[in-house]
């Protein structure tokens, strides 16, 4: 199981074979204190989702009804409990007999030796298992902004989300990036605000903040008994039950449902009762078919209104996404999380009632359920599997069976105007639901012990590449370098630690260096001749371009031809001649960082028959080259959005150090007790933060920091860097 991978299979309508290659690693261990085995032949009335002592078929087990699947993933900010929450679900579910504890360091899912050290998801992880008669498909993902992308792959295959949040900080930095992906790919949601025991936790000012940060509508499906130290259960809006945990539990198993009544509970069901109302205004507002039945058969008393009716109607506007349910408790404290396992299955969709545009097959698959893998001979739409020996695939690879095949579905999807997919003359290759990669900003030299070890180190590179495509690797032209560009420190940190940990390789890091761009701000013209004789064949060619600045933001230069070049130009040439630009662009002549915001008009081109394109190409990029030198040049630096969270006794030393880091303070809000600053800081000035942070302030400040955008530096601070880079200072 070396070579074991996981993928996210979507739903039906093209006949072509579509796999996502989600979590590469992640799988090999996730399981592994559970002792997994690939059993064949295996007794299948141990498998979960039994009833009563009806032993299920086989079929039914290893493919259940598509109406009775759930593929959805955890998301939210860093240390807002998803893993936590993640192993409650696992535990109530059956399919681990013990709690995982991520400051233990044994949950299910965090399996990295980096993840259990440091308390934090690293890897998505996936995991399978029954609930009350439904099958649940749950990936557990990243909350850290350095693995950002670890969230965006696995979005994209899931059909509903758990969005969870700390009920004493409602939206934070992170849930903002996390909820902007789940709306570009159209994911339906619930939230689940956990933490309702800890001291300053807000059912109110969590609702609010997700209302006013997010946009979103919320639905108040349950209500807290308690905040803080008094809070025990919570109340059911929908059905005007109360949920009560048995404090002498120690694992949460054990709650009772109690109807509200009149004379036990008169205050609480007047507000419940209230809640119920609005619930069903806010919903007949936002779901037709549902105002139709309200106001014609219970106008005169919603108390009539059957709580199935209600909960249908607040799943139809789920799945629409004008309206986000609402669910609370306690994951570490064992309360709340078996309403929310009910309300996974009963609002979010099934694969059949999400939009997707392909179906799925493959002659290999393992099934991963409860503590071990079974080979099962094929997997309908909408499930989970995983599959082995996949030596050449990558994240975000579309597998099918032929190309037949995929040219099949890709006309059908022409045919019903459902997606355009671009195809490759040449290999004629289908390309399914593909990730957007972000670009890195931090970057430093890495070195293998010996020369001897560097094909090691090339392999081990290689790998991680295949998992993380956030994570680029380079070679510095120059010095011969190897060059490891990532998301921020702690990204470049896990990869040094993975690379020693599973590889077995000692390499030495340089210092860690800011991935800076360049531009230019007027406008230079140039001409250049190659003239080379090779053999009997004589290349020459003659160019005259014009680089100039770009008002809008274009990582790729805009390349224009003059009417007279454009006339006569082949398709060879044309390739030729933008090669070698986007070369150019590469390595800009300040710091050799990518050069960015540029426009390139080709005004005259001459080239001498027979001359190869691989001239051309060179003659036109040190042309452009020559342009940029001429310029007048700027530095652009990535610019951090920053979020700190810090009690007020701390705030003062907190701003003065901002200050020194060259930061802008947009504004400080208030949460609860503390103070929330947030602004804009160079990522040059934020190295090490986390550690000058955690001593200005004893330990008890948090920080959020995003990519905002490049900016131009100033002047001086421009001069300073070219000083420092050139060893001058």
């Amino acid at each position: 199981m070396s070579n074991l991978r996981i993928f996210a299979v979507n739903h039906k309508k093209i006949s072509s074979l579509h796999i996502n290659n989600m979590c590469s690693s992640k799988i090999r261990a996730s399981l592994k204190r559970l002792r997994l085995h690939v059993l064949l032949g295996r007794n299948y009335s141990s498998l979960p989702g039994l009833i009563g002592n009806d032993i299920k078929s086989l079929h039914s087990i290893i493919n259940p009804p598509i109406a009775k699947i759930r593929n959805i993933g955890i998301m939210a900010h860093i240390d807002a409990g998803k893993t936590t929450t993640t192993e409650r679900i696992l535990y109530y579910s059956g399919y681990t007999r013990s709690l995982g504890d991520v400051d233990d360091g044994d949950t299910v899912t965090d399996f990295m030796a980096q993840e259990r050290e440091r308390g934090i998801t690293i890897q998505s992880a996936a995991v399978t298992f029954d609930w009350k008669g439904y099958r649940i498909n749950l990936i557990d993902t990243p909350g850290h902004v350095d693995f950002t992308l670890e969230v965006e792959r696995c979005l994209r295959v899931l059909d509903g989300a758990v969005a969870v949040f700390d009920a004493s900080a409602g939206v934070e930095a992170q849930t903002l990036t996390v909820w902007r992906q789940a709306d570009k790919h159209k994911i339906p949601r619930i939230c689940f605000l956990n933490k309702m025991d800890k001291i300053g936790a807000s059912f109110n000012y969590a609702v609010e903040s997700i209302r006013e940060k997010l946009k979103a509508k919320p639905l108040l499906l349950q209500l807290p008994i308690g905040e803080g130290k008094t809070f025990k259960g919570v109340v059911d809006v929908v059905s005007k039950e109360k949920l009560l945990w048995n404090p002498n539990s120690d694992d949460g198993k054990d709650f009772e449902r109690k109807p509200l009544l009149e004379m036990s509970d008169p205050e609480l069901l007047k507000e419940i009762t209230e809640a119920r109302n609005a619930l069903i205004e806010q919903v007949a507002d936002l779901d037709d078919e549902f105002a139709d039945l309200v106001l014609g058969e219970f106008s005169e008393n919603f108390d009539l209104l059957p709580a199935e009716k209600l909960q249908t109607a607040v799943h139809r506007v789920t799945l629409a996404q004008t309206a986000v349910p609402v669910l609370c408790g306690s994951a570490l404290k064992n309360k709340g999380v078996q309403p929310l396992l009910d309300a996974i299955t009963m609002y979010l969709p099934s694969p059949e009632e999400r939009n997707y545009e392909f179906l799925e097959r493959i002659s290999r698959l393992l099934l991963p359920f409860a503590d071990q893998h079974v080979e099962i001979p094929s997997l309908t739409a909408g499930n989970i599997a995983l599959t082995v020996g996949l030596k050449h695939t990558a994240t975000g690879d579309t597998i099918v069976s032929s190309k037949s095949s995929a040219l099949a579905a890709c006309r059908r999807a022409e045919r019903e105007g459902e997606k355009k997919h671009r195809q490759n003359d040449e290999a004629e290759r289908l390309l399914l639901a593909g990730v957007e990669i972000p670009e890195p900003v931090f970057f430093c030299t890495i070195e293998p012990p010996s020369v001897a070890k560097q094909p090691d180190l090339d392999h081990a590179l290689k790998c991680l590449q295949r998992e993380d495509p956030s994570l680029k690797v380079k070679l510095d032209p120059d010095s011969g370098q190897t060059i490891l560009c990532g998301m921020g420190e702690l990204h470049i940190e896990i990869i040094h630690d993975r690379i020693k940990r599973e590889y077995g390789l000692e390499t030495y890091l340089g210092p860690l260096q800011v991935a800076y761009r360049e531009t230019i701000l007027n406008s230079v013209r140039a001409t250049d001749t190659l003239d080379r004789t090779l053999g009997d064949r004589r290349h020459l060619v003659t160019v005259e371009l014009e680089a100039k600045s770009l008002e809008t933001s274009s990582l790729l230069p805009v390349i224009e031809y003059a009417a007279s070049v454009a006339q006569d130009l082949s398709q060879a040439s044309r390739e030729a001649i933008e090669n070698g630009l986007h070369s150019a662009c590469l390595q800009g002549p300040l710091l050799g960082s990518p050069v960015q915001d540029v426009a390139i008009t080709l005004h005259s081109l001459a080239i001498h028959p027979g001359t190869s394109t691989a001239m051309i190409s060179a003659c036109v990029s040190r042309c452009l080259q020559k342009a940029l030198k001429k310029a007048d040049k700027q530095i652009l630096e990535p610019l951090m959005n920053l979020e700190v969270t810090v009690t007020r006794d701390y705030l003062s030393p907190v701003l003065a150090d901002l200050a020194q880091r060259r930061g802008n303070i947009q504004e400080i809000q208030t949460r609860q007790d503390n103070k929330v600053v947030i602004g804009f800081v160079p990522l040059a000035e934020i190295m090490g933060y986390s550690t000058v942070l955690r001593t200005l302030t004893s330990g008890s400040a948090t920080f959020a920091l995003e990519l905002s955008n490049y900016q131009a530096m100033n002047p001086q601070d421009q001069s300073t860097l070219l000083s420092q880079r050139s060893g001058s200072s």
